[in-house]
């Protein structure tokens, strides 16, 4: 039993659910409790404990029928077949004395996996291709082109050597025998690939996704193909949820302080030294700020949204965000992405501000006209931008007030650095005020960038 749950927390890990080892204690309890028998009854109880949200639970479910579902083994041969066997042990008068013994109770001197074929009994065969299973460590197949490697191996732990030796001694002293089980052979190869077809199902999901999310960290933001961007969205809510659990234990810790020994033990002095009284050390932070510029026109629209996406799943590690767009001119976009889904509200700022052609200097014009006073010793402002204005002015004078009155001026440029200065690029005059100036194409130089930010207020 213990076996088996632990391959179907691995299985449910590989479809996204998360399990903690708490969480598979509970499980295990409750498995315990209720017991295999009631297949039903044990998939509520997985799912109960499991299962932390609506998605979990579909999730959860699917693979709790895939898992527990063996697959069938086939029948040995066609009724026509057997028909066609009787009729020649009736002509046979050998064939019928070897022949009917066979079909009731295979000879004795065979194996243990011959008779169990030849007996037909389709319980102990799945039981025998589980056991074969676990046996081969089928858990640990992870791409398709294991398959073989695995079939043969649990092949190779039901028996298969001592199979092929009785099917040639059969071959020789009862070919009709030999046939049934040449047949029953090939039923239970089958039944075979598809157990291993449904463990790739199971146990290579997690690989196949790590794969794809390596692929995507990987690929620039700017060309992700439409039916990619979902999957891009999902990689990016990632990303935020481990800067969360990352960031958010320190900040919970610095809140209360570390312990100050000295003051601690002269303060309780008059109890012998016991601490009844503690004292903590507690270091000054400001509190953090973050203001996003990001531009939004055609050229960069697409990583601006990952961006914003990112920025805004963030609010639990930094205190204060305010979130601007602009094209060529600028508008604050914190409200919108509060109150709507990611879709929504990208979809409305882009309705306002997006897919014009960029024009940084009246951009920085509004900014400094309508929002300057966002700006604090304290804050971090982050533009997200190439840096290309079309040859308009690019008003680097008011992105240096900017600088002036922030702490820190982060610039993330979607584009390769080899294009910064060519054609209308201003990044170059643009980054003579910035604090730090870095390549963002790709979810995972996203994530590092926003990752180096937030980590300088822990």
């Amino acid at each position: 039993m213990r076996e088996n749950l632990h391959r179907f927390f691995r299985a449910a890990r590989g479809v996204g659910v998360h399990v903690s080892p708490a969480e598979s204690i509970d499980a295990m309890r409750a498995v315990k409790q209720v017991g295999f028998s009631d297949r039903a009854i044990l998939r509520d109880s997985l799912l109960l404990t499991l299962a932390k949200s609506q998605d979990e639970k579909l999730a959860l479910g699917d693979c709790f029928d895939l898992f527990f579902s063996q697959p069938e083994p086939r029948q040995d041969q066609p009724e026509a077949d057997s028909d066609d066997t009787s009729q020649d042990s009736d002509q046979s008068p050998s064939s019928e004395a070897a022949g009917e013994p066979g079909e009731s109770q295979p000879p004795q001197e065979l194996g243990q996996l011959a008779q169990m074929l030849l007996s037909q009994d389709r319980n102990a065969i799945a039981a025998a291709i589980a056991s074969a299973s676990g046996a081969a460590s089928l858990s640990d197949i992870r791409y398709s082109t294991q398959r073989g490697i695995f079939s043969s191996r649990i092949l190779d732990a039901m028996g298969l050597q001592r199979l092929r030796d009785d099917l040639d001694e059969l071959t020789a002293t009862n070919p009709a025998l030999a046939e049934r089980l040449r047949a029953a052979l090939d039923a239970l190869r089958e039944a075979v690939r598809d157990t291993v077809s449904q463990g790739l199902a199971l146990y290579a999901r997690e690989e196949a996704e790590n794969l794809r999310n390596e692929i995507l960290r990987n690929a620039p933001l700017a060309r992700i193909e439409r039916r990619q961007v979902a999957e891009m969205r999902a990689l990016i809510r990632q990303i935020a949820r481990r800067l969360r659990e990352r960031y958010s234990k320190p900040r919970k810790r610095q809140r209360r302080g570390h312990l100050d020994v000295r003051r601690t033990l002269r303060r309780n002095a008059a109890w012998g030294g016991v601490p009844f009284l503690t004292a903590w050390k507690r270091k000054h932070r400001d509190r953090p700020k973050i203001v996003a510029l990001c531009d939004v026109s055609g050229s960069v629209a697409q990583v601006s949204d990952f961006f914003l996406l990112l920025i805004h799943s963030l609010h639990e590690v930094v205190d204060d965000v305010r979130s601007f767009a602009f094209s060529s001119h600028m508008i604050e976009v914190s409200e919108i992405l509060e109150k709507n889904s990611p879709e929504e509200a990208m979809a409305e700022i882009m309705s306002k501000v997006g897919f014009g052609s960029s024009d940084y200097g009246s951009s920085l014009v509004d900014f400094e006209k309508d929002f300057m006073s966002a700006l604090t010793p304290q804050t971090t402002v982050i533009v997200l931008g190439d840096a290309r204005s079309n040859n308009l002015d690019p008003r680097a004078d008011i992105l240096r007030r900017i600088s002036e009155r922030s702490k820190r001026l982060v610039w993330l440029n979607p584009e390769g650095r080899l294009a910064w200065g060519f054609g209308d690029s201003e990044m170059p005059r643009y980054a003579t005020f910035c604090s730090v100036v870095r390549q963002c194409a790709t979810a995972q130089q996203l994530e590092r960038a926003v990752s180096d930010i937030v980590a300088t207020y822990q």
